[in-house]
């Protein structure tokens, strides 16, 4: 078995500041017990202020500093949506609290073209949603927790599981494992007490004395992250309906800064439609204000699909026409129902279902433009009547197919281009007749009765028309419609 563990050092202050751009002088506190900070901004880092300083001294220091308490609930959604995100990389997913995500990778290597491709691809896609994470990679899940961690406070240390990854595992400082939670802080300061530094120096120590002074947590967690004795976690399943939420520190009203934060959420979506091998044709984008009610846009795709971009092009254009009641402090972004997509075609001559998913494109980017009412299809009625044919439905409604009456003659032609209302004309004297008599009587039921005989004309510049001559008296011809 091979396990990648992602670990977010920094999850309480990426959950606020992922949306942003640039996150600017912000701090998150937490009473524990005394108010401190317990993360910050790289711009409020390069201006003094660091993790355990005082919230009073911070703002001493820096009195532009903006302080957020911190979320735990919001940082537990957030490591579930990466959880969900990440089961397109690897078939078992588990969830490590409280900020490590462990994924067996092993069935995964060979399709992503090695470890370092797959660890690439998954650092790529985190960094697309705004966050920023460790990696390392060891046979066993604590010991590639541990990697990880220790990378992020090591940077140059080597984190690629090797044939001597024991070895490796025994120079890691002992602070590492306090990391599991398992082990007590008594049994923790006596190994301090005794002067041990790292993993390998406490591993030597009789298992029999360890037990004796109440440290067998120590010897069990050990044997857990060498392999010497079962790790077994609980996979990870993730949820039949998407819901991702994103804070903004700051509300706004502008739109470039709501569209790059809606990126952040398509991304998450995107890979979580990935893992499912599914597709979808409507979600829903719910932005929050800080007063009122929160304004909701459903984009639509028209076809089952899980393109970013498109889903991107689609929200902006939603937003670009959207009059906002007041400033947005957060978004929420959720979809059910994900539905089965076929496979891509690799043929030579590409997909054939590409120019109608442009064709779709068009249309999605219309109705997110002008609105769902604008953008109208015409459907067919079973009426022989021409004013009486067609009418105006919304986009994708199915009509349905009208049969074809007994007395309709077999050759009968309709131009695609009719009048809203037929305009009379003088006798047909310069018309040549080239078909007809078509006789239409219907409609006496409905009190719009018409009495008809249609003929397919030519005009003397080469011109076909549809025209009819009233069966009623005065017997005026008309004009119904144009051929192309």
């Amino acid at each position: 078995m091979l396990w990648l563990a992602l670990i977010l050092p920094e999850l309480p202050l990426q959950v606020h500041i992922r949306g942003l751009a640039a996150s600017g002088l912000l701090a998150i506190t937490e009473n524990r017990p005394s108010a401190q900070v317990i993360a910050a901004t790289p711009d409020a880092r390069a201006q003094g202020i660091q993790p355990g300083q005082g919230v009073a001294g911070a703002l001493a220091m820096l009195p532009t500093l903006r302080l957020v308490p911190r979320t735990p609930e919001r940082e537990a959604a957030l490591l579930k949506e990466l959880a969900a995100w990440s089961g397109a990389f690897a078939s078992r997913v588990c969830l490590d609290p409280p900020d490590c995500i462990l994924l067996e990778v092993a069935s995964s290597l060979r399709l992503f073209g090695g470890l370092d491709a797959l660890e690439a691809a998954l650092l790529d896609g985190l960094q697309q949603q705004g966050l920023d994470a460790c990696s390392a990679g060891a046979p066993t899940p604590l010991a590639a927790r541990w990697f990880a961690r220790h990378a992020h406070h090591d940077p140059q240390s080597v984190v690629t599981p090797a044939p001597d990854w024991h070895a490796r595992l025994d120079a890691l400082p002992l602070e590492l494992l306090a990391d599991d939670g398992a082990i007590s802080t008594s049994s923790f300061d006596l190994l301090h007490d005794l002067g041990l530094r790292t993993l390998g120096e406490v591993r030597a120590l009789p298992a029999a004395g360890l037990a004796r002074r109440q440290a067998q947590a120590v010897s069990e967690t050990l044997a857990r992250a060498y392999g010497e004795c079962h790790d077994l976690r609980p996979a990870f399943i993730p949820p039949e309906r998407y819901t991702a939420q994103l804070s903004l520190p700051a509300a706004t009203v502008n739109t470039e800064p709501l569209m790059f934060a809606a990126r952040r959420l398509f991304a998450g979506l995107a890979s979580w439609l990935a893992a499912r091998h599914t597709g979808i044709d409507h979600c829903r984008l719910s932005l929050q204000h800080e007063r009122g009610e929160d304004t909701v846009l459903d984009i639509l795709t028209g076809m089952p699909s899980r393109d970013e971009a498109r889903l991107n092009l689609l929200a902006r254009e939603r937003l670009a026409v959207l009059e906002l009641p007041s400033a947005v402090e957060g978004m929420t972004l959720s979809t059910d129902a994900p539905r089965a997509l076929a496979a891509r075609s690799d043929d030579l001559f590409g997909d054939p279902a590409t120019e109608r998913e442009n064709a779709l494109l068009l249309l999605d980017r219309l109705r997110a433009r002008l609105g769902e009412d604008c953008v109208r299809q015409l459907s067919i009625v079973p009426d022989r009547r021409p004013e009486c044919a067609w009418r105006s439905t919304a986009l994708g409604t199915i009509s349905p197919r009208p049969a074809r009456n007994a007395d309709t003659p077999a050759g009968a032609t309709r131009p695609l281009w009719l009048l809203t209302r037929p305009r009379r004309i003088d006798a047909p004297r310069k018309l040549y007749l080239l078909r007809g008599p078509e006789r239409i009587e219907q409609g006496w039921w409905d009190g719009h009765d018409i009495r008809r005989d249609y003929y397919l004309a030519q005009t003397a510049d080469e011109g076909l028309w549809w025209v009819f001559r009233e069966l009623d008296p005065p017997h005026d011809w008309y004009l119904q419609g144009y051929f192309g």
